[in-house]
Formats: structure tokens, sequence, C-alpha cells
């Protein structure tokens, strides 16, 4: 008994952590935000501003930190340039909470709960992941899946699109798939034996907001 309480407190305070640390970079909405792909105006005052003048160079090019060595070289001219138009953005971080995301959306959408997903996802993609949901609860099924292991996570684009940023991140995985029916029966995967994944998600952030939020904007998978 002892044991089991013991366990319950250290999923908690698990649970806990990886909320905080995905708050920290991905964000959380709070109903301010530009839709995504909504262009930036400046206001009177940004206009007016005068543009630095650095001889030519590209601009703080020089004190942009070092890049992790396992960045692709294709990948970082565009991480570079979110940098220059966000100087928060860290890559490392970044996919410690892209891989926290990605376990939250997913067990979300097994579980059909499209209020979770609405702090995650941008409004389209919550609208697809909603039609899903409704059809599978409409069909009398439920998924019985569990993530098992991230294998590799990494940035496999990055761009930035007028003010928003966009990065694309690969997610290499092992879940177990179970699709069951009504009545409990198994109607598609298995329960033992699991399947490798590898999804292929961007995620979006205006970076002239206060509000550190990333949301997904498209899903796929690589071929």
């Amino acid at each position: 008994m002892q044991s089991g309480i013991i366990e319950i407190i250290f999923l908690a305070m698990l649970a806990g952590f990886i909320g905080l640390r995905l708050y920290h970079v991905l964000g959380r909405r709070t109903g301010h935000e530009r839709p995504v792909g909504e262009p930036y105006r400046p206001t009177g005052a940004e206009l007016s501003r005068p543009a630095p003048h650095n001889g030519g160079r590209e601009p703080d090019a020089l004190l942009l930190p070092e890049l992790p060595a396992d960045i692709a070289p294709e990948v970082r001219p565009g991480i570079d340039e979110i940098r220059r138009a966000d100087r928060s953005f860290n890559p490392e971080s970044f996919i410690a909470g892209a891989r926290g995301a990605y376990q939250m959306v997913l067990e979300a959408f097994w579980k059909g709960d499209a209020s979770e997903l609405a702090d995650l996802v941008s409004d389209d993609l919550l609208e697809s992941f909603k039609a899903a949901i409704d059809e599978r609860k409409a069909r009398g099924e439920t998924l019985d899946n569990r993530l098992l292991e991230v294998d590799s996570v990494k940035i496999v684009d990055a761009r930035m699109n007028g003010s928003m940023a966009e990065v694309t991140v690969q997610f290499d995985a092992e879940i177990l798939a179970v699709t069951r029916n009504a009545a409990g029966d198994i109607v598609s995967g298995s329960a033992t034996e699991s399947v490798e994944t590898h999804d292929i998600w961007t995620f979006s952030r205006h970076v002239t907001s206060p509000d550190p939020v990333w949301l997904l904007v498209g899903t796929d998978t690589a071929a």
C-alpha cells in the first residue's frame, strides 16, 4: 500500500515537471494570440524607428551562440533566421519542449480530450482532431494506445514566414496501438506488438508576441 502511494506521488511530480517545462518552452494559449499566418503590422513608433547601422554585416550574425553539432547543415540558416527575430529561441530547449508536447497531444487525442488539445494546437488543426474524435465515437470505438518510447527528436526544417517562426520536427517513436469496439474487443492493432512511427509536426509562433506560445499547426508522416 505504501509503495503504491509513493509511486502515485512520483508520477504526479513527474507530470508536474513535464508540464512546467512545456510551459516555459512552448507556452500556453491566453486567447489573445494572433491566428497562425496573420501578418504583423508594425506600430507608428516601430515604423519611425531608425534602422541600425552595422557596416553591411548581417544583423547580429556574429553574436549568435554556436548551434549544437547535431543540427543538420541545411536547417541552420532557418534556425539562425528565427534566432535573429527571437533572441530567446534556443533549439535544444525547443526540442525538449516539443518532445513533451508530442506526448501530450497524442495522449489527449487518444483520450478524445478536445479541451486539452485546444491549448496545444491551432484552431484549424483542432477542428481536424475534433472531427476524427467524433467519427471514432460514432463508431463506438476507443483507442487503447501507449507511447512506449521516443527514439529521436530532430528539427528538419526552420524558417520565418513574415513574423511567424515555423519549426518542423521529426519524431521517431515506438507506440502500442490498439483500437477497441464498444464491447472492449480489439478490432485493430495489437496489445503486445508495438509499431514504429515517424511523425513530422510543424510548430508556429508569432515572434513579436510577449506570450511564448508555440502551437502545433501541421502534422504529417515521413515517407
